[in-house]
């Protein structure tokens, strides 16, 4: 399986918590940067992404990129408008559910168990690439069943509109504060979605849990890819 990564023919990079750096021949995207270094080149095409609005998925410092290369290119959840002071022709807000075409970009929005939007990207060279945000089966230890019970309904029904598309790599919430629970969303994505490969995030930097989840996995056809804390180029 590993194979399948190799073909994608990208350089992916693990920024920090659900942040990651993708680059293509002609192209650089960022997806939710949150904090840590991040280099980004002259000589490509940048688009920044940003599933919505919480200090975890946004952080105002990325506006300040468009200084240094103002080809660059944001493609925001409309929730993000409210926390920016002022819009510009290179900022893209996109709801739940929309699509769009950005230079060779073909860009698709669903939906989020907590707020704004997660991406589906298509790149030029065919591949498919899928960021949850902060979609993610939210089983709280202490909410009641009846809460329990419509997270995992909410979850569910926003799995069934993205099944059946393919997903060549998909980022997707591994997160600990779950507890025992901090897999059933990365698991259930897996068997009803079955991208080809699979990368945990949304972890902060506890990646004992991360190493759990790849070894719980292991006979799963789809590729999941262990991020460690020295090992965060892949």
């Amino acid at each position: 399986m590993q194979r399948d990564l190799k073909e994608l023919n990208l350089n992916i990079e693990y920024v920090y918590h659900s942040g990651f750096k993708l680059e293509t021949t002609d192209s650089v995207i960022i997806f939710d940067y949150y904090q840590g270094p991040i280099e980004l080149p002259k000589d490509k095409k940048i688009y920044v992404f940003s599933s919505h609005a919480h200090p975890d998925h946004f952080n105002p410092q990325i506006l300040h990129w468009q200084e240094e290369y103002p080809e660059l290119k944001y493609i925001f959840s409309s929730d993000i408008k409210e926390a920016i002071p002022s819009s510009r022709d290179n900022y893209i807000y996109l709801e739940p559910y929309s699509e769009t075409n950005i230079d060779s970009l073909k860009i698709k929005t669903y939906g989020s168990t907590d707020e704004g939007v997660s991406f589906f990207v298509e790149l030029n060279e065919g591949k498919s690439i899928f960021h949850a945000g902060d979609l993610n089966w939210w089983h709280w230890w202490g909410e009641s069943p009846e809460e329990i019970k419509l997270a995992e309904k909410m979850f569910k029904e926003e799995i069934s509109k993205i099944k059946g598309i393919a997903i060549d790599l998909a980022f997707f919430p591994v997160d600990p504060r779950l507890e025992h629970y901090y897999s059933i969303g990365g698991e259930y994505f897996i068997q009803e979605v079955k991208p080809k490969i699979f990368v945990p995030m949304h972890f902060g930097d506890n990646y004992g849990e991360i190493k759990k989840f790849v070894e719980k996995m292991t006979s799963s056809p789809t590729q999941v890819i262990e991020i460690k804390s020295e090992t965060k180029s892949f």
